[in-house]
């Protein structure tokens, strides 16, 4: 057999070689080819070398990657993966010696004035622990420390939600005596910005081990999140777990370099040296890199933050500690045949922390938790600790807990459930007691079915804000009757919809006069973080994904809630939005480089929906995160499946099938999985 690309009508890959060396190549080689600029920008970022074709935007990332050692822990992990799994290195290089033969520079490289780099053994994994290193949102601790300090210890669960620069997903699992078939569904779709072109790469790799079709992120062979083997599926959400500690360090200089006082309370020399950060148009940065015995400085140091305020913070996360992210796992999904072989590779998961679902043809399902978390003080999960004080180091690794199904059915949404004890923040259930709702509706499903949960748009969050609109008395004139048409609202956030887009007004109202209050006043300035952690500590944001707490808890720092509410329904009623809900609700994808502005479409879905196109309340209601890919793995017939992503299939710009899967991504419809060879073309031999 020769290794060759085929493509369905959608432009989806579909790789057939005679082993799994070469197979890892020709994926290597197809991707370079769909997604050559794509790769190019991951690579750079994972470097910390954004910057220097994409301007001074990108250079607070850059810092961010060369003080955290990216690369370098990219680089000690696949140096340990060579000696506990060589076939899985040798399987990572075939896949580097692809994406290497694939790069040729198109108009994005032109405009940015690039030439593609070369790719080293090491850079998927880069790759992968820079697209995942702020999964967990450890930043998320320098606010609750914040907050702690400003307003009390109640400030962490009046506060504590999915918070505002975090990923989340959902996914269901219906076994086979809920389904038509008898066979097990699995289904969901993956919550992550909305990228052009796209976090996910619909792909299909098959050689003489294995066919699996799944979706792949672009820069990392194998299908590590969503595949179907024929026999076996598997899908995954964020577990929302804390596996990553913060000390605040005590550095200080010396005529040799920069020593940390450790918990033994002796100063102990830390690891030092400079970078140059390269940015378009304005010369180099110098970037100060130190690690101590916790890990790498990645804010202030030994003359404290960027504002003079002393201190420094340093990041302990599993890879940097144990050399290991997780990639001798890939292999054996691919080669998985029943759940007790997903099961067995997902034992050697690391990053990020997952629930997964997965059933078999058999009848096997799985419903667990996969990664590794720290056991450490309860305090390492509370907030920042301090590094010169004993109690806070990592002890061992928690186990990965298990769950069954209810009435045959296993649901994941980012909520507490089978993770509770493994994390802090977690999102709000509604969106995990909704889809439980939709499907307790029938008693028998079928793939083509769930499209109906996808696209569900029910605001299960909206009633902390209803219940204070309707207790509010004596409002008469146009607040009045607004205050009817909300109360009278089917709280869906359909894109047509005029009174959601006048829910969503008042929302956003009540949002802001909060975080305007004095109140919260201390909490409007954070310490100089640097500016990468930023989206976590936003007061307005985090007023926004955090209402419903605010509004249904006893008391609230003394802030008059119905006054609040009364006064940001007046300001609507006086001047309410002219259109309905998806005239400001718009995608907002993000891209490297700047494009001809265009009009984005308009989206249905809010936060807490399942169909969750995530606005920021009360800051905009564009919406950057959303559904990056939605899945439907049909365990009775695989060739029943069904999947989608928010563009297409390939990544060039003005390409035939760049955007053709956006049309279907907004009507919630999805694409057929093509298991029949003969309903192929064949582009080339490779």
């Amino acid at each position: 057999m020769t290794t060759a690309i085929h493509r369905d009508a959608w432009g989806i890959p579909h790789l057939r070689a005679p082993g799994v060396r070469d197979l890892a190549r020709a994926q290597g080689l197809v991707t370079a080819r769909d997604r050559a600029w794509q790769l190019e920008v991951e690579r750079h970022r994972a470097q910390g070398t954004s910057a220097a074709f994409l301007g001074p935007g990108a250079l607070d990332w850059d810092r961010f990657a060369r003080r955290a050692r990216l690369a370098d822990t990219a680089r000690r992990c696949f140096a340990a993966l060579e000696e506990r799994d060589p076939e899985a290195a040798e399987w990572v290089r075939a896949y580097v010696d692809g994406v290497n033969d694939g790069l040729r520079p198109g108009e994005e490289f032109r405009r940015a004035g690039l030439t593609p780099g070369r790719w080293e053994p090491w850079t998927p994994l880069a790759v992968w622990l820079s697209i995942h290193v702020l999964f967990a949102g450890f930043p998320a601790k320098l606010w609750w420390e914040e907050a702690v300090r400003r307003l009390g210890p109640e400030a962490v669960g009046l506060f504590a939600a999915d918070g505002p620069a975090t990923a989340g997903s959902n996914g269901w699992l219906v076994s086979g005596e809920r389904t038509v078939s008898g066979h097990a569904i699995i289904a969901g779709d993956p919550h992550r910005f909305i990228e052009d072109p796209g976090v996910y790469q619909q792909i299909r790799l098959a050689c003489d081990e294995f066919d699996v079709v799944g979706l792949a992120v672009p820069g990392v062979p194998g299908i590590a999140h969503f595949g179907h083997t024929g026999t076996v599926a598997w899908a995954i959400t964020n577990a929302m777990a804390d596996y990553q500690d913060l000390y605040r360090e005590r550095l200080r200089r010396t005529g040799a370099g920069i020593e940390s006082l450790g918990p033994d309370g002796r100063w102990h020399r830390a690891l030092r040296h400079t970078e140059l950060v390269r940015v378009a148009g304005e010369g180099t940065v110098e970037v100060e890199v130190v690690e101590t015995a916790r890990g790498p400085v990645v804010a202030g140091g030994p003359e404290g933050l960027d504002d003079g305020t002393p201190g420094a913070v340093s990041l302990r996360h599993p890879p940097r500690v144990t050399g290991d992210l997780g990639f001798s796992a890939l292999l054996p999904l691919l080669r998985a045949r029943r759940v007790t072989d997903v099961d067995r590779a997902l034992d050697a998961w690391a990053e990020p922390v997952n629930v997964v679902h997965a059933a078999d043809t058999e009848g096997g399902v799985l419903h667990r938790v996969a990664g590794r978390v720290p056991l450490r003080n309860p305090a390492n999960r509370a907030g920042l600790v301090p590094a010169w004080e004993p109690g806070h180091e990592w002890t061992g690794w928690h186990p990965m807990p298990r769950a069954g199904l209810d009435d045959g059915v296993a649901v994941m949404a980012n909520a507490r459930d089978v993770a509770d004890e493994l994390g802090t923040e977690f999102a709000p259930a509604h969106r995990a007691d909704r889809i439980r709702e939709l499907l307790a509706g029938r008693r028998k499903w079928s793939a083509a079915d769930m499209g109906a949960v996808h696209t569900d748009v029910f605001l299960g969050s909206a009633g902390a804000l209803l219940d204070q609109v309707a207790a509010l008395e004596e409002v008469g004139g146009e607040a009045g009757a607004l205050r009817q048409r909300l109360l009278g609202w089917d709280r869906r956030m359909d894109a047509g919809s005029r009174e959601a887009a006048l829910y969503a007004a008042v929302r956003g109202a009540v949002v802001r006069r909060l975080a305007a209050h004095e109140a919260f006043a201390a909490l409007t300035s954070p310490p100089a973080y640097p500016a990468v952690f930023q989206p976590w500590l936003a007061l307005t944001p985090r007023i926004g994904f955090a209402l419903e707490h605010l509004l249904r808890a006893e008391t609230l720092y003394g802030v008059d809630r119905p006054a609040v509410v009364r006064a940001a329904l007046e300001e609507v009623a006086a001047g309410p939005p002219a259109g309905t809900w998806g005239d400001t609700h718009r995608l907002a994808p993000w891209r490297a480089l700047p494009s001809a502005p265009q009009e984005e479409p308009a989206l249905s879905g809010d936060h807490d929906c399942v169909l969750c196109t995530s606005a920021v309340p009360g800051v905009t209601d564009r919406a950057a995160r959303g559904p990056a890919a939605r899945y439907v793995w049909d365990l009775a017939r695989r060739e029943d499946s069904l999947w989608v992503v928010p563009f297409g299939a390939d990544g060039t710009p003005g390409a035939a099938h760049h955007r053709d899967q956006l049309p279907l991504w907004l009507r919630g419809d999805l694409v057929p999985v093509v298991t029949d060879w003969d309903q192929l073309t064949k582009e080339t031999d490779v």
